[in-house]
C-alpha cells in the first residue's frame, strides 16, 4: 500500500466531505446578506476550517491507540478507527506530528484574519484549538461536554468562522444558520459511540452512551434531529433566514428514518450499522441544501 494511500485513510477522508458544507453554509449567509466573497479569504476559511478537521481526525487516532481503546473496538465504516496505527502502518509519532502542523498552520491562518479583521477572532480560535486537541484525551470524560463539543466544531465555530472571515463580523442569521450542523453533528457522534460503549468504558471515557446507556441516548438523538428541524422552521418563519432554506426539510423523511432505526436497533450493533449510514446522509444533505437554497435565494 502506498504512503499517499495510507495517510489519506489516516486522515479519514471520506469523513473529509463534512467540512466543505459547514463552511459553504457559511459562506452561503455571507453572500445572501449582500458581502463580496474574496477568493483569498474564502481559500483560507476553507483551509483552516479543513487542516482542523484533519487535526482532530489523527488526534483521534494517535490518542485511540495510545490509550489502546482501539485495539478493543469493533470496527465500522462509520466508528472504530481507521486501523491505520493498529496495524502498525504508521508510526504513531508521525501522526501526531502532522495533528501539530495542522494545528500550527491554523494558528497562522487565525493570525491573518486577526490581522484583518481585530481581535473578534481570538475566542472563536481559542475554543476551536482546544476542541481540536483535547476533544479525545479530556472532553470525552464528560457526557455532556462530549455531546456537545463535536457539533460546536461543526456548527458554530466553522460555520460563524467562515461568516466571519469572510465579513469581519458576526451576525445572527450564522448564529441560527449554525444550529443545524449544531445539532446534526452532535448526533453523528452520539450515534457512532452506540457501537464502541464496552471499549470506550474500559478506558474511563464517559461519554452519553455510558453514561446513561444506549436506549435513553437513542432518545437524546431523537430530540435533537427534531430540534435541528425546529431551528430551521424558526430561522426562515422569523425571516432571519429565507424560506428556501427550508430546502433542508427535504431530508425529513431521512430523518424519520434515522430515528426510527435508532430507536429500534439502540442494542442491535449489526442492525444500527445501516442506521449510522442514513445518518451521516442527513448530516450531509440538510446543511447543504439549506445553503443551496440561501445562495438561490
Amino acid at each position: 500500500m502506498s504512503k499517499v494511500k495510507l495517510w489519506l485513510m489516516q486522515v479519514r477522508l471520506p469523513f473529509l466531505v463534512l467540512t466543505p458544507i459547514s463552511v459553504l453554509l457559511g459562506a452561503s449567509v455571507a453572500v445572501y446578506e449582500g458581502y463580496e466573497i474574496e477568493g483569498l479569504s474564502m481559500g483560507l476559511a476553507f483551509l483552516g476550517a479543513l487542516l482542523a478537521h484533519i487535526a482532530v481526525n489523527v488526534f483521534n487516532e494517535y490518542f485511540d491507540y495510545r490509550s489502546g481503546v482501539d485495539f478493543r473496538t469493533r470496527r465500522t465504516p462509520f466508528s472504530g478507527g481507521s486501523g491505520v496505527l493498529t496495524e502498525g502502518l504508521l508510526k504513531p509519532r508521525s501522526v501526531y506530528i502532522l495533528g501539530l502542523v495542522c494545528v500550527a498552520a491554523i494558528i497562522g491562518i487565525g493570525a491573518y484574519f486577526f490581522t484583518r479583521h481585530g481581535a473578534l477572532i481570538i475566542p472563536l480560535g481559542i475554543v476551536g484549538l482546544l476542541n481540536v486537541y483535547f476533544y479525545t484525551s479530556v472532553l470525552t470524560r464528560s457526557p455532556l461536554v462530549c455531546a456537545i463539543a463535536p457539533g460546536l466544531g461543526f456548527g458554530p465555530l466553522m460555520v460563524m468562522g467562515t461568516y466571519f472571515a469572510l465579513t469581519g463580523t458576526y451576525s445572527l442569521a450564522s448564529g441560527l444558520a449554525s444550529l443545524v450542523p449544531f445539532f446534526l453533528v452532535s448526533n453523528l457522534l452520539l450515534l457512532n459511540q452506540f457501537p464502541d460503549v464496552e471499549a470506550d468504558a474500559s478506558v474511563k471515557r464517559r461519554h452519553l452512551p455510558i453514561a446513561v446507556g444506549r436506549r435513553r441516548s437513542a432518545g437524546v438523538y431523537t430530540l435533537l434531529v427534531v430540534a435541528t428541524y425546529v431551528a430551521l422552521l424558526v430561522s426562515a418563519l422569523v425571516e432571519v433566514l429565507p424560506y428556501m432554506a427550508l430546502l433542508g426539510l427535504l431530508t425529513l423523511p431521512l430523518g424519520f428514518a434515522a430515528v426510527k432505526g435508532a430507536l429500534r436497533y439502540y442494542d442491535q450493533i449489526d442492525n444500527l450499522i445501516p442506521v449510522l449510514g442514513r445518518n451521516v446522509l442527513l448530516v450531509l444533505l440538510c446543511p447543504l441544501l439549506m445553503a443551496i437554497g440561501i445562495i438561490a435565494s
